[in-house]
């Protein structure tokens, strides 16, 4: 009967597992539809120009040689799409800002015309037949797919009991386009971008796997795997480089949007924004940036328990109130604690004390939400009535959450060790007493 509600839990994890893959099957054909829409907050949408500008597209080639990875054996299935130049001559198209004009197959081109002009100069009865001139680029775009790493992430979880299981498992690639821009007079890079976009793979499986009674074996699997399309990736990734190359361009005064100096002003505005961003955010998407406030007020509770003379020692409640302040690097704090402990020694012992602490905190990581801490410090506890007191030194090691800029949840574990041996009224040994605390509060930044 004791495994009965885990069971049940197990068997609800497999349930929704199950729903959750059903309504995920495809169960009917689908139509043909119009292609996702991979760019649909670009900035340069907003400021159109006031002539869209000429450009050429001769080849954007992958250039990563990689070939799709696969589990057991080979495979010379290649990783990234060998269409990137009809891609991106689409993303130029959609951005508004550019006349695309058909270079990849310049030859087709020409031939035509010239079937075109052989066949009316036959009908024009002695006349000349003369063509429109072709449209010559002012810039043509190089670049191509540079970059294809397979597994930059890998991991998953599992749970299985009494056979009745579940696990997920992941994996994330990350694909890299470089893109830049050529002045057709003079041969000069005019700019130069490049963006990349990861990929995620998911898997998630449930299974039951059990004797109900003799001679009879019940199992059953379920699961549901998703894949990113990679041609969706390559197609937002260099979305995202057509969109940086007007928006660095118009920066950089190449060329101007419609709108004047207010349009602009904003397009710069927005640009060292979100430069400033990617500025701050390392590989696995790891914001560094400053999330602590100069100061800080904390407020927390937990259990204490004294290493004493007596044996049956138990934990008992307690609070407290800190003063932090941050010193420049944004690594160390200093911070001052006023707050009161229960001692007990279950039948023996029990008081209660005031205690106080000023420490020197080391931060491990200063620019996660998620940090580590280690600290150490020195005070005193006292007794409720002040009648006695006892230096200490303390050590301890935490954990906090930033819930936001301003608040921040954190637990942590510390040790007291007294200079005296007298804190629970009983000298014995030579060795001092001790107190082990556990505890866990809210940080307020500001």
């Amino acid at each position: 009967m004791r495994h009965i509600p885990l069971t049940i839990c197990l068997l609800g994890f497999y349930l929704l597992s199950s729903c959750g893959t059903y309504f995920n099957q495809p169960l009917v054909q689908t139509k043909a539809r119009i292609g996702e829409n991979t760019s649909p907050d670009f900035l340069a949408k907003n400021f159109l120009p006031s002539d869209k500008i000429i450009v050429g597209v001769y080849k954007f080639r992958d250039q990563t040689g990689q070939y799709k990875p696969v589990q057991n054996g080979s495979t010379f299935s290649t990783a990234v799409t060998q269409g990137g130049t009809t891609i991106l001559l689409k993303s130029l198209e959609e951005s508004g800002w550019f006349r695309p004009i058909e270079r990849e197959n310049i030859g087709n081109l020409l031939n035509e015309r010239q079937i075109i002009r052989n066949t009316r100069q036959e009908h024009a009865n002695g006349r000349k037949v003369t063509m429109p001139p072709l449209l010559f680029a002012g810039i043509i775009i190089e670049g191509g797919v540079v970059s294809y790493d397979s597994n930059i992430i890998t991991g998953g979880s599992g749970l299985r009991y009494f056979g009745l299981g579940g696990s997920n498992q992941y994996r994330q690639d990350r694909i890299t386009v470089y893109l830049r821009i050529v002045s057709t007079s003079t041969g000069e890079i005019l700019k130069s971008v490049y963006v990349s976009k990861t990929i995620l793979s998911q898997s998630l499986s449930a299974n039951l796997y059990r004797y109900v009674s003799l001679r009879r074996l019940l199992e059953a699997e379920t699961g549901v795997t998703k894949n990113e399309p990679a041609q969706l990736a390559v197609k937002e990734a260099i979305d995202k480089a057509v969109d940086l190359l007007i928006v660095e361009g118009i920066v950089d005064g190449i060329w101007k949007p419609d709108g004047g100096n207010a349009a602009i002003n904003y397009v710069k505005k927005a640009y060292k924004k979100e430069k400033q961003e990617t500025d701050n955010t390392l590989l696995y998407d790891r914001k560094q940036e400053k999330r602590r406030d100069r100061f800080a007020v904390g407020f927390g509770g937990g259990l204490s328990k004294i290493s004493g003379d007596y044996n049956n020692a138990t934990y008992r409640l307690g609070y407290n109130i800190k003063w932090k302040y941050m010193l420049d690097n944004d690594k160390f704090n200093i911070w001052v604690l006023l707050g009161g402990l229960e001692l007990e020694n279950r039948g023996v012992y029990r008081e209660s004390f005031f205690t106080s602490a000023f420490n020197l905190e080391y931060i491990i990581l200063p620019n996660d939400r998620f940090s580590p801490y280690i600290y150490t410090g020195f005070g005193s506890i006292a007794r409720s009535n002040l009648s006695q007191g006892f230096l200490k030194l303390q050590g301890g090691v935490g954990l906090e959450y930033l819930i936001s800029k301003k608040v921040g949840f954190f637990i942590n574990g510390e040790m007291d060790m007294l200079f005296s041996d007298d804190l629970d009224r009983q000298i014995v040994g030579e060795r001092n007493d001790m107190v082990f605390s556990f505890g866990a509060g809210l940080n307020i930044y500001f």
